[in-house]
């Protein structure tokens, strides 16, 4: 076996077992080598292998740079499937910084490339891709029926891990629309369907998801012991946005506790993530919760300046589930009763 294609088979199994670092490492490593050999196939195949596993550990804008490269190569050797699979890859990437109405572009398109191939696991996959987008977008009732429609497609095809990803955003969109019961079903679902899949990255996804269940129904020790199972896996794949929310989970309930203390720390921690991956939404959650802890310190006008500020960034951005977060708790504050918020 010649050296560069053992490289990539070496990241094929980091990445496998979620040890994103080292795979991208390998992955560059084996660009590097079928660069050397102008091997255009090789060349497109870690391309996207180097993208996918960024992307999954919330290196966003480096992953786009990468897909963008994929395209290029796909295009070269008229590869329509590979030039699906970066177009919704770059989709995933756009969701992921808030950019919700370009990301849809891109899923579509891929999309149709998927259904014009008769690729059915392409469909389901960009099915599931956009469903996440109009969640971004905070449709919920979109985001519902697409993850469905996700889900029934992964069933038929008997994709079990799409189908158990499917399960994660149905969990999620329950959980907004306030069915927390029905989230934590989804996502103890899941959970067992990942364990017997030894997928660690949806391990730490499922266990996060019933802890902001437990959260929504006061089982806050419950909640933190299972953002305490999520944050263990997510520090160890190196997944920074993932490890993010989860901080944002157990600071939100260690507020709803009267750990005020404990929950900026934990706050504080999750913006410095959230920052370093692009994510607004991530940071919009932030400023909600600082917002939160200023008025539980009686300290309203410096409540008031931060909350405003998150309503100005949710609008820019066109996130209507935030934006509504945003405008209950300026309500809250301005009617002086209704904290601690436990948003979901």
């Amino acid at each position: 076996m010649n050296i560069t294609k053992k490289d990539f088979e070496q990241a094929e199994q980091f990445r496998s077992s979620a040890q994103y670092s080292r795979a991208v490492e390998l992955y560059k490593k084996a660009l590097r080598g079928y660069r050397r050999k102008s091997d255009i196939t090789g060349m497109l195949n870690c391309f996207l292998s180097i993208a996918d596993t960024l992307r999954a550990r919330g290196d966003f804008v480096e992953a786009k740079t990468y897909y963008s490269e994929g395209l290029k190569a796909a295009d070269a050797l008229d590869d329509r499937v590979a030039e699906a699979d970066a177009l919704v890859g770059t989709g995933l990437c756009l969701r992921a910084l808030g950019e919700w109405k370009q990301a849809l572009l891109y899923i579509n398109k891929a999309r149709r490339i998927y259904r014009s191939l008769h690729d059915r696991a392409g469909d389901a996959f960009s099915l599931w891709a956009g469903a996440g987008a109009f969640r971004i977008k905070g449709d919920i009732e979109k985001a519902l029926k697409t993850f469905q429609l996700a889900a029934a497609e992964f069933r038929s095809i008997r994709d079990k891990s799409g189908l158990t990803y499917s399960y994660c955003g149905l969990g999620g969109c329950s959980r907004i629309n306030g069915n927390f019961r029905d989230s934590e079903k989804y996502y103890v679902k899941a959970n067992r369907n990942f364990a017997d899949l030894n997928d660690r990255f949806g391990l730490a996804y499922s266990f996060c998801g019933i802890g902001n269940a437990k959260r929504m129904t006061g089982d806050y020790k419950g909640a933190m012991r299972f953002f305490g199972r999520a944050e263990s896996l997510y520090k160890k794949i190196g997944d920074m946005v993932s490890y993010a929310y989860t901080l944002w989970g157990m600071g939100t309930a260690c507020k709803m506790t009267g750990d005020l203390q404990m929950a900026e720390k934990k706050f504080k921690l999750a913006e410095v993530f959230f920052r370093k991956t692009g994510d607004p939404r991530g940071k919009i959650y932030c400023m909600l919760g600082y917002g939160e802890l200023n008025c539980l310190r009686d300290k309203p006008v410096r409540a008031k300046r931060t909350l405003s500020d998150s309503l100005k960034l949710a609008d820019r951005y066109g996130f209507r589930v935030e934006k509504s977060y945003a405008k209950k708790l300026i309500r809250g504050l301005e009617l002086g009763k209704g904290f601690p918020f436990n948003l979901p």
